[in-house]
């Protein structure tokens, strides 16, 4: 065996959240039932495997999908439950071993190169996945493959209750007969065009030339035909270096005035959950910071249900912030910071959400994305024209009351993704 050769094995949780559900109800175990908003309006966030066999699929609204389905049983979603559950497989496979990451609350990526000289990686990665299913009490499929590419494809292949094996050297061999919506990078958009032009298995797109594939996808395209060979060096991103994300503000005059202290939470923690938003993130601890006219700096932090969308995180910053404040002292400073950062999409816990509601989120943030952040701004975190600099009320403005010199804006802005973006002048959409 080539001792250059990775070995990832890739585990996967098998309906996540209907397995959950079963859990706490067994007899819900063996129905077709899905879990999200309960409404007609409402949107299907997963879907048990009794339930796909009719059509049924995530993202899918629930009017259409009891109409695929009349013997749909619709579960509302825990999210704080898969929270739970997520963190005892997590701390599993944490203590079992020495490399490791979770890419969602429901899938992990586990390096085991070089394990085959000491154990054997097969037995090692069954063994692991009996420890989960009896610890936990829920089924998981897995695979293991050179890279994190083959061994993802493996797994979505096998499911539920999946084990695949893609000996080295036969990659190309297993990806070949897949239709391209098999490969990640590949959506419906890129599947479309690249069937326009008689693509349709991973064997056609690995024959294109490079050229062309850049011709057809741009810079995409050279990475794709990389992918459709089997070929891919993404590392394993080491699940205890998650960075986090966050934002503080220290204003140019001390202030105990708490309806601006309430607006400018707001705002700071509405801007870190549009970045969180754009990098598909979402996090399980939030944390706000004061710091006081006379230096003394108090912190207070809380677990929560994995999260991105901005009326959670703002309800939950607030109720820190409110637990914190003592209302005798001017701020100095506030902060905001996100952690415990795992990759999924905002959506996926919005359970009580209409499709409408997240068609409203999926426009805001790409508003935000192509003309700034500050274009859109929810009213309890609308700073009025005199403060767009961050200065605090009382400020050394001029006789115009327009704001003070020398307010500096989050000054120590996280830099958990390499983004560093300066807030806005707020202002309402005419």
């Amino acid at each position: 065996m080539n001792s250059s050769l990775r070995t990832i094995a890739h585990f996967d949780l098998d309906s996540f959240y209907v397995s959950v559900e079963r859990l706490k109800n067994p007899a819900l175990r063996g129905r077709p039932i899905a879990v999200g908003g309960h409404s007609g309006r409402g949107v299907v966030a997963s879907c048990s495997y009794e339930a796909r066999r009719f059509g049924v699929r995530s993202a899918m609204p629930v009017g259409q999908a009891r109409r695929l389905c009349p013997e749909l049983l619709m579960v509302k979603g825990d999210m704080e439950s898969y929270s739970k559950y997520s963190g005892l497989v997590t701390d599993i496979i944490a203590d079992g071993t020495p490399l490791f990451e979770k890419a969602s609350v429901d899938e992990f990526y586990i390096d085991l190169s070089g394990m085959d000289r000491f154990y054997g990686c097969s037995l090692f990665t069954r063994e692991l996945g009996r420890k989960i299913e009896k610890e936990s009490g829920l089924d998981i499929s897995y695979a293991l493959a050179t890279n994190k590419l083959l061994s993802k494809v493996a797994t979505n292949e096998c499911k539920p209750h999946g084990r695949l094996e893609i000996p080295p050297g036969s990659e190309k061999e297993f990806l070949a007969p897949l239709p391209i919506e098999k490969m990640p990078m590949i959506g419906n958009k890129t599947a479309e065009r690249l069937r326009g032009v008689g693509i349709g298995t991973i064997r056609v797109l690995s024959q294109i030339p490079p050229e062309r594939m850049i011709e057809l996808l741009g810079k995409n395209g050279l990475e794709l035909s990389r992918r459709a060979n089997g070929i891919d060096d993404t590392p394993i991103i080491p699940y205890h270096e998650q960075k986090s994300i966050g934002t503080e503000n220290t204003f140019h005059t001390d202030t105990v005035d708490v309806s601006f202290l309430h607006r400018e939470l707001a705002r700071m923690t509405e801007s870190i959950g549009f970045e969180l938003r754009q990098h598909d993130m979402l996090t399980g601890c939030l944390t706000v910071k004061i710091r006081y006219s006379d230096f003394q700096t108090l912190t207070k932090q809380c677990t929560i249900p994995y999260a991105a969308s901005d009326h959670l995180l703002l309800a939950k910053s607030r109720e820190l912030f409110d637990k914190l404040y003592d209302r005798h002292l001017a701020v100095r400073l506030i902060g905001v910071r996100f952690s415990h950062l795992v990759s999924g999409n905002y959506q996926i816990h919005l359970f009580d959400d209409t499709e409408e509601d997240i068609r409203l989120y999926q426009s805001i943030d790409s508003i935000k994305k192509e003309f700034g952040e500050g274009l859109l701004v929810r009213a309890s975190g609308f700073v009025p024209d005199r403060w767009t600099k961050r200065s605090a009320p009382g400020g050394n403005g001029d006789s115009d009351g327009n704001a003070g010199p020398a307010a500096p804006a989050d000054k120590e802005r996280g830099a958990g993704f390499g983004r560093n973006p300066v807030p806005k002048a707020f202002r309402f959409i005419k």
